[in-house]
């Protein structure tokens, strides 16, 4: 009965190729398997003598990718690719090659899931991003490459120990972002879990034993209630003759994790830690053992959610329910049909059709509409860091339904507003927003959409969006379409602004403006900065991006260009004392941003303000979001490590209230070689305590440094970095 509670053991012996086709002939028993056995000998050939590096025979780990592909319950083809889905990437083998041997269909999704070789990148978040978009082109065709890549990762996080610290939690953190949530969209979840529980075990490896150590002090204990509860439960289903299949389960680690950082709470306040899921034949036998459930125990306000009269954008449909059971203690009910638990264990892997090799059928192409949106986010946006925030804050957040007056439905992400909901309808409807009635109200533009809501937008074909929009909008066609607004008429401003400037700086020299900008001389040596033309030039000037004075000095004599180099030379002198390099740019201002402070170790980017010079930032720094709209100023930066300096970071400590804490953090802050230069506490009602502090640290590696130190803290909840952006 409660078997579902008993934390997985992977079994200790090797997979075999029988293995997986008995697998196979328990869901699929006319199956044939012939193309498998014969791609299990290329596959064997192909990677005769590597090994990965654990130590273990490469072949191991497409076996275990085929392997999860057959508890997905794929057809053949696709578990073939799984066991074939490196032979290009890591063996001299070509795709040329796997189509004769295999066919165009199974070819063409080892394709997908194969990384670009033989091609330089600027950065491994470029890389990244590249790949992520081949494999998206290529899932636009067949479904079955997200599925393969799926396991492929999930397979690779279990084997995660053999890769170096660094390694191990670039990869953690890539699936937290990208693959873990993925999951989720495709409604498999307990690939999405287990994603999560081995992210978390990587990158937060004291919180995660931790909470190891937590769940099971209290195991015994809480498995006996369980059972007593599920007895209970049981025995009331009976006597109504309701047919239904009750099991026990636990709260994923993540889950847990994420549940105490949300709500600010320790461990010992997770009360749901256990639940109990209810399986029964039809839906309206779902609402009555619910009634039944809540005639039995009192439930507990706002805990109630029908994901079955309205379903997740993954098809994730069942009824959820907290009570308050025996003895005080919550206890949380998840209750489903058959058919939407197999839809919950499935996902998209039980909407596609066996004969289709991987496409969907038209409902369920509407259903798995954001697929389209993440192909169309592909195609429009060629910056890298563009489109990898589309895919994370489009895709993967939460989503709700938001209804036009006509009743057409717009699926949003969590949090957007009526802005969003003006260009999801169209681009012209966006730029002219002037406002929005929500039910029949006028509403503020800020205002958060709720599922449900109805919405009118107001328009006026002379409004025109405004900067401030950046700070509210949610979704990337809306900040994109805004961007490019703006962008417009900064460039048509900044054209006219530095014509202005170089012909003012041309007659200074006594040089006539209409002989010198009808030659190319004067765009001799801006070439290599991309100033090809007289207009880009004007452009750039207007920006702040090129000094007029510097364009001008190759065609002033020679005694007065000397005296420019002079000047040039003691400017740049100076700028060597800065700890960021800059690719491109001689003689202006760097400052280090306020609003994310960053420090060595940050991916950084920098801005150029007019007036100002260049600004830097995080890549990751929420202002970024209002200036990118632009890139012709945006410049690529990076930090010289030939210089050392302390820089001051803010922190936030959230502790358990307890005297002698605040002494204790302090001690873990200097025992981890940092600097305190600003100390503040605030003590709240429930027993709670958030230190702030302002610390001097070299790097972002000493930050992590002392972020753990203090995380080891009894009494310490959490320790974070603030940003002020």
């Amino acid at each position: 009965m409660l078997n579902r509670l008993i934390f997985k053991e992977r079994p200790a012996k090797k997979l075999t190729l029988e293995d997986i086709v008995r697998q196979i002939h328990a869901y699929a028993p006319q199956a044939d398997v012939s193309p498998l056995r014969k791609a299990y000998a290329f596959s064997e050939k192909a990677h005769a003598g590597q090994l990965r590096q654990s130590g273990e025979p490469f072949l191991q780990h497409p076996l275990e990718v085929a392997n999860l592909l057959t508890e997905l319950k794929l057809d053949v083809p696709s578990i073939v690719a799984g066991l074939l889905h490196d032979v290009v990437e890591d063996t001299f083998h070509t795709k040329e090659e796997l189509t004769r041997e295999f066919g165009e269909d199974i070819a063409a999704m080892v394709d997908g899931v194969t990384k670009i070789g033989k091609i330089e990148f600027r950065s491994v978040q470029e890389k990244q991003a590249e790949n992520f978009r081949k494999m998206i082109v290529s899932m636009a065709e067949d479904i079955r490459v997200i599925l393969i890549k799926l396991a492929d990762r999930l397979h690779n996080m279990r084997t995660l120990d053999a890769l170096a610290e660094e390694k191990r939690e670039r990869i953690a953190q890539e699936t937290l972002e990208i693959y873990a949530p993925l999951a989720n969209r495709l409604g498999i979840g307990w690939i999405k879990s287990e994603l999560e529980d081995l992210c978390l075990r990587y990158l937060k490896p004291d919180i995660y034993l931790s909470l190891v150590k937590k769940v099971k002090t209290g195991r015994e204990e809480r498995e006996k209630y369980m059972e007593s509860v599920i007895e209970a439960i049981q025995k009331e289903l009976a006597a109504n003759r309701f047919a239904c299949k009750v099991t026990g389960r636990y709260k994923h680690l993540f889950g847990i994790y994420h549940k105490m950082e949300k709500r600010a709470i320790p461990f010992e306040e997770v009360y749901d830690l256990m639940g109990i899921r209810i399986i029964t034949d039809n839906k309206m036998n779902c609402y009555a053992i619910l009634g039944l459930i809540h005639s039995l125990w009192r439930p507990v306000p706002g805990r109630f959610k029908d994901y079955i009269a309205i379903p997740k954008s993954n098809l994730y449909q069942s009824l959820h329910t907290t009570v308050v059971g025996p003895e005080g203690r919550h206890v949380e009910f998840q209750i489903r049909t058959e058919e939407m638990h197999r839809i919950a264990e499935e996902g998209i892997a039980s909407h596609w059709t066996y004969k289709e090799g991987g496409t969907l059928n038209p409902k369920d192409e509407r259903t798995f509409a954001w697929l389209r949106q993440l192909v169309e986010w592909q195609q429009e946006l060629s910056d890298t860091r563009q489109f990898m925030d589309s895919v994370k804050t489009d895709l993967f957040t939460d989503v709700v339904y938001i209804f036009s007056p006509k009743g057409d439905v717009k699926e949003l992400v969590k949090g957007a507003t009526p802005i969003d909901f003006a260009y999801a309808i169209h681009t012209e409807v966006g730029n002219h927003c002037v406002g929005a009635k929500v039910n029949g109200k006028i509403v503020p533009l800020r205002y958060q959409l709720k599922s449900g809501d109805t919405v009118e937008i107001l328009t006026s074909p002379t409004h025109v969006p405004s900067k401030d929009w950046l700070k509210i909008v949610k979704t990337s066609k809306a900040k994109a379409k805004i961007k490019h607004l703006i962008k417009e008429e900064e460039r048509a401003r900044s054209l006219d602004i530095g014509k202005k400037i170089l012909e003012r700086e041309l007659r200074k020299e006594n040089l006539s403006p209409s002989e010198v900008l009808k030659s190319d001389q004067i765009l001799t040596g801006l070439r290599e900065q991309g100033i090809r033309t007289i207009e880009e030039l004007f452009v750039a000037i207007g920006y702040g991006k090129v000094s007029a004075h510097h364009v001008i000095k190759p065609l002033l004599p020679e005694p007065r260009m000397k005296e420019g180099l002079k000047d040039k030379f003691i400017k740049k002198v100076g700028l060597a004392k800065s700890e960021v390099k800059v690719s491109g740019l001689d003689d202006i201002m760097i400052h280090l941003s306020k609003c994310c402070n960053p420090v060595p170790g940050d991916q950084i980017i920098g801005f150029i303000t007019r007036g100002r010079g260049l600004s830097i930032h995080t890549v990751d720094c929420p202002n970024i979001d209002e200036l990118d709209y632009d890139k012709d100023r945006l410049v690529e930066v990076d930090w010289d490590k030939r210089i050392a300096a302390t820089h001051p970071v803010d922190i936030s400590v959230l502790t358990l209230d307890r005297p002698g804490l605040l002494a204790s953090v302090s001690t873990s802050i200097a025992g981890a070689g940092a600097n305190i230069s600003q100390a503040e506490i605030i003590t709240t009602e429930d027993k709670k305590a958030t230190l702030h502090f302002v610390i001097d640290i070299t790097d972002t590696k000493h930050l992590e440094k002392v972020l753990k130190s203090i995380e080891k803290v009894e009494g310490v909840l959490q320790a974070r970095r603030v940003r002020k952006g």
